[in-house]
């Protein structure tokens, strides 16, 4: 018998939670074989099988284990089955061992549910979710961590046009879940940011038309020659790598009684999950291409959905850029990622009447923020920074140097 213990994950890091077996208590798992997800305050990993065996579970969903805790054990004696692995002994193995249609039914099931990260289904929840066309958003989850059950399913088709956003009409209930590791930290982490810095925020807007046209003209030929889409995150972190070089107070932080200067921009990148907030980090984004910010910026996001990011992808970071835009925020304050100083914030496009020369004209405007922390950045150089991304991305011709093509040939 071999015992899988819960891995050092990192040096300030003491516990996990266990989120999800992926084998089952008494499957045969092949050597290497992920068999559960675990989750610290900071990433998701995996826990691979050390030997072939059954497997043996040693703890529950949801349990928050200790690191050297004792996760699992593998009887590495046991004769490997002709076939399938051994049936488990819970209710993914009594789907299995129902009629062939209701087998068909389940495979039929699992593109529903892996459509959207956000939708999470046990198999026999996403069986009847697809078999009786069931609108999964209309469907109270009472699963750990938001997980659809069996019960939950059966409960929205026996209450048809009884229940307003999947809760019964005047409904009292309410419900208690842990605290996830994630979530603790998101929690630490924001509060220790306004504890601890001067954090002040300012605003300006910016005329998207420019890009826009780009994006309009260029997309298709960008996609073709380059093998991804042309978004507006690298026109962004273009402007920004830019703006940081020439006021490096924002890409700073205090260390002690010390300033700590970067010479790169390792620009981090606000991705919201079903679990919560990451921050993984484009590392020397000042040095990459458009289309090469772009592929690191999917992959990064991919990654985040997946729960496949590292703690290396996770850490460091000198300026980050979060986008509320893309759930409809107008306007914002966005929170500094400690120990950085500044976070710029991206919003919504929206159409506005502009006075320009005279005339009032049509604009697609959004409004920026730059929340940063006055110890060590003054107005004159958040304002400053603010106004330089402002123009380089009114004008992203500027973006390939920095200055206006004419006013380099005249060295003006």
């Amino acid at each position: 018998m071999i015992d899988i213990k819960v891995p050092t994950v990192g040096e300030s890091i003491s516990e996990v939670t266990l989120l999800k077996w992926t084998k089952n208590n008494g499957d045969y798992v092949e050597r290497d074989e992920v068999i559960a997800e675990l989750e610290s305050e900071k990433a998701t990993f995996e826990v691979n099988a050390e030997q072939a065996g059954v497997l043996k579970t040693g703890a529950q969903e949801g349990d928050t284990l200790k690191i050297g805790d004792i996760l699992a054990s593998i009887d590495e004696t046991a004769p490997k089955p002709e076939g399938k692995a051994v049936p488990a002994s819970n209710g993914a193995a009594e789907k299995k061992a129902e009629a062939p249609k209701a087998e068909a039914r389940a495979s039929s099931a699992a593109p529903v549910t892996a459509v959207s990260n956000d939708i999470k289904a046990t198999p026999v929840a996403a069986a009847i979710i697809a078999d009786k066309k069931v609108d999964p958003k209309s469907v109270t989850p009472s699963g750990f961590q938001g997980k659809i059950v069996k019960d939950d399913v059966l409960a929205a088709l026996a209450n048809p046009g009884k229940v307003t956003g999947g809760r019964a009409l005047f409904s009292r209930e309410e419900r208690r879940e842990k605290m996830s590791q994630l979530r603790k930290t998101i929690s630490r982490r924001l509060v220790e940011a306004k504890n601890t810095t001067a954090m002040l925020t300012t605003f300006n807007e910016v005329d998207m038309s420019a890009i826009m046209a780009i994006r309009g003209r260029y997309k298709d030929k960008f996609k073709e020659g380059h093998g991804v889409g042309l978004g507006f995150m690298s026109f962004f972190t273009k402007a920004c790598c830019i703006a940081l070089n020439e006021w490096p107070a924002v890409n700073a932080y205090i260390d002690g009684d010390a300033l700590v200067y970067h010479d790169y921009c390792d620009i981090s990148i606000a991705v919201s999950t079903p679990r919560g907030l990451t921050v993984p980090v484009i590392r020397n984004a000042e040095s990459l291409s458009m289309a090469e910010i772009e592929k690191k910026v999917i992959e990064l996001a991919n990654k985040a959905k997946d729960n496949k990011l590292t703690m290396d992808e996770l850490q460091g970071g000198t300026f980050t850029i979060t986008n509320g835009g893309v759930f409809g925020s107008l306007m914002s304050t966005p929170i500094i990622n400690i120990p950085q100083s500044a976070i710029l914030g991206m919003h919504k496009i929206q159409e506005r009447p502009m006075a320009i020369n005279g005339q009032v004209v049509i604009k697609p405007m959004m409004y920026l923020a730059l929340s940063y922390d006055h110890r060590i950045i003054d107005g004159r150089e958040s304002v400053s920074f603010l106004v330089r991304v402002k123009e380089l991305l009114e004008n992203p011709e500027l973006l390939l140097f920095g200055k206006d093509p004419v006013k380099a040939l005249l060295e003006l």
